[in-house]
C-alpha cells in the first residue's frame, strides 16, 4: 500500500466516524418513540360523569334518566323546597315547565318529581305521573358559596315551575340559607385538595405515542381531551382516580410522533375518589414507576423534586382529610362529596 492510499483510507475512516457521531447525536436528541412491538395504549373512551361531578348541565339528558334512583337532592349541601300538588300531573306537563338552564350563577339546581308508581324521586320525564315535587339549589361549591343572587335566581326559576305545574312551595328564609351555605364553604375550603407532581424529562424529550405507551402499562387509557389520559375508577360513571396531562398542542399535532413533549402532569383530585380505593397510593406508584422508566424527575408546583418524605408528609395530612370529611357525612367519593368538590 502506497503512502497516498493509506491517507485516502484513512481520511475516508474519519468521514464515516463523524457520520455515526452526528447520526446518534441526532438520534438522542430527537423525541422518544414508542415501541412499535408493544401494544399501543387502549382507545376508551372517558367516562361521563354527569352533573353531579363535571358540573354540567343535563339540558337534553331527560330520556336517559334512570327512574329507579334515590334522590338527587341532600340536605347536606342543597337547600331543598318542597313543591306540594292538590292532584298529581302527567311527565308531559312537568317537562314542559322545566328551567331552560339548570344552573343559578355558578351553582346547579335541581327539580325532581315523586312518581306514583315507583314512589321514587326522579327527573321528571314523559309517560309519568307525579304526585309531588321538590327544588333544590346546591349551597357550595369550587366557585364558592351561594350568594343572595344566586338564591334569588333559584326561587325565580323554581316559583316559575310551581305556577307551570300548579304547585305551592314553602322557600326557605333567604339569611339562613346564605348563612348556611357559607358554613359550608368555610369547612369545605381547607379540604379541597388536588394532588400534582411534574414529571419532567432529564434528557431526551418524549413523543406523544411513548408518552402514551408508558402510561398504558400503569393502567391509563385516553381521555376526552387531547393531551389528558386517565386511570379509571372501580365503578362505571365514577371519576377517574389518576390524570396524566400534557400540552394539548402536542397531541393534535400533523405528526404526535414528532412532536416533542418535555413534561406531563400527574394530579390526583383527592375528594372524587373513596380513600378505600387506595387513591393516594396509585398517584405515588404511579409517579415513581414513570419518573423511572420515562428518565424524568418529579417536582412541585414550584419546580423543586419531590422526595420519599414529602410523599410520607402529604399521605399523613390526607389520612385526617378523610376523617374530617367523614364527620360531616361527607366521605371522600360519595356522591355528596363529588357534587360539593365540583363547579
Amino acid at each position: 500500500m502506497n503512502l497516498t492510499l493509506g491517507l485516502a483510507l484513512l481520511a475516508l475512516a474519519l468521514l464515516v466516524g463523524l457520520g455515526l457521531h452526528a447520526w446518534w447525536a441526532a438520534r438522542r436528541a430527537a423525541p422518544r418513540r414508542e415501541d412499535a412491538s408493544v401494544d399501543p395504549a387502549p382507545v376508551r373512551v372517558e367516562p361521563s360523569l354527569g352533573e353531579g361531578a363535571s358540573g354540567l348541565d343535563p339540558v337534553g339528558t331527560l330520556a336517559l334518566v334512570t327512574a329507579r334512583r334515590p334522590s338527587r337532592l341532600d340536605p347536606l349541601i342543597d337547600a331543598v323546597v318542597g313543591m306540594a300538588l292538590e292532584t298529581p300531573v302527567t311527565g308531559e306537563m312537568a317537562v314542559a315547565h322545566l328551567p331552560a338552564s339548570w344552573r343559578a350563577g355558578s351553582k346547579p339546581v335541581h327539580i325532581e318529581g315523586m312518581n306514583t308508581e315507583t314512589a321514587e324521586w326522579e327527573l321528571p320525564r314523559h309517560g309519568q305521573r307525579y304526585g309531588e315535587f321538590q327544588a333544590g339549589v346546591q349551597l357550595a361549591n369550587r366557585s364558592g358559596a351561594l350568594n343572595e343572587i344566586e338564591y334569588s335566581e333559584f326561587v325565580q326559576k323554581a316559583q316559575a315551575f310551581c305556577e307551570g305545574v300548579g304547585a305551592m312551595a314553602d322557600f326557605p328564609d333567604m339569611l339562613e340559607v346564605i348563612a348556611r351555605a357559607r358554613e359550608l364553604d368555610a369547612f369545605a375550603g381547607p379540604l379541597d385538595a388536588q394532588l400534582a407532581v411534574t414529571l419532567r424529562a432529564n434528557g431526551a424529550a418524549w413523543s406523544v405515542g411513548y408518552v402514551q405507551q408508558c402510561a398504558a402499562r400503569q393502567g391509563f387509557t385516553n381521555g376526552v381531551l387531547p393531551g389528558r389520559l386517565v386511570m379509571p375508577g372501580a365503578q362505571d360513571g365514577a371519576p377517574p382516580v389518576l390524570v396524566l396531562s400534557f400540552d394539548p398542542q402536542a397531541a393534535l399535532a400533523d405528526d404526535p410522533q414528532a412532536a416533542a413533549v418535555r413534561e406531563v402532569s400527574l394530579s390526583l383530585d383527592v375528594p372524587q375518589t373513596s380513600e378505600d380505593e387506595e387513591p393516594f397510593p396509585a398517584w405515588h406508584r404511579a409517579a415513581t414507576a414513570l419518573s423511572t422508566e420515562m428518565d424524568a424527575v418529579p417536582v412541585d408546583d414550584q419546580g423543586a423534586p419531590v422526595t420519599l418524605h414529602a410523599y410520607a408528609a402529604i399521605g399523613k395530612e390526607l389520612g385526617s382529610l378523610y376523617r374530617q370529611l367523614e364527620s360531616r357525612d361527607l366521605a371522600a367519593g360519595s356522591a355528596a362529596a363529588r357534587r360539593l368538590f365540583s363547579g
